[in-house]
């Protein structure tokens, strides 16, 4: 997907905090992107759908402070910087690896970043790529960590006053334990945005 000339690629482990076994991707991304590309890139290779509002909290490299970035709202806090105007390569660095990125202020689904390397990108391969994961994502609006602990409960138990109801709402074949980086397809940011701001 990437059509423009870079020589790097980040390599980003991200995690669903509070969940065992863990969910989680690594993906390899360019070193042009910005925090926007980034978190359309994080939203694909989970499985989310990019319903709800976002934040990454981290350290601001020269500063040594936390800072949030995102997209600012009006009535917004207004301390967010901006993600589309912010590349990752300004903030993640070999001594700056972590951050945080929440997804649905209303579920709270925290989401551990580390960055695990730096390296070369190679020839002929196109970027973004998820290259390993772990676990489907959880459905939307399942109620969060605690919601969704309960809905795995409710599917290993057929006995379930509400287990039909729930294979009715999850999907009968939704398979908590299934994912396939093969099936990872990655939009393009730029496209994503004008849908989201422009239309």
């Amino acid at each position: 997907m990437a059509t423009k000339r870079f020589k790097h690629v980040y390599q980003f482990k991200i995690q669903l905090k509070d969940i065992k076994p863990p969910i989680y991707r690594i993906i390899e991304v360019p070193e042009y992107y910005t925090f926007w590309d980034f978190h359309v890139a994080i939203q694909d290779a989970m499985g989310w759908s990019d319903y709800h509002l976002h934040t990454f909290f981290m350290k601001d490299p020269a500063f040594k402070t936390e800072v949030k970035l995102g997209i600012p709202l009006e009535d917004y806090d207004e301390n967010l910087i901006p993600e589309f105007l912010v590349k990752i390569s300004q903030f993640f660095t070999p001594s700056n690896k972590n951050a945080i990125y929440i997804y649905d202020f209303g579920d709270e689904w925290v989401h551990q970043i580390t960055l695990r390397e730096i390296h070369p990108a190679e020839k002929n391969k196109d970027y973004p790529i998820c290259i390993e994961g772990k676990r489907a994502c959880p459905p939307e609006n399942c109620g969060g960590v605690p919601g969704y602990l309960r809905m795995l409960e409710i599917l290993q138990n057929p006995k379930d006053e509400v287990y039909k109801e729930m294979i009715k709402w999850v999907g009968k074949d939704y398979n908590p334990e299934f994912f396939d980086k093969e099936k990872v397809h990655f939009s393009d940011p730029a496209e994503r945005f004008n849908q989201a701001f422009e239309s």
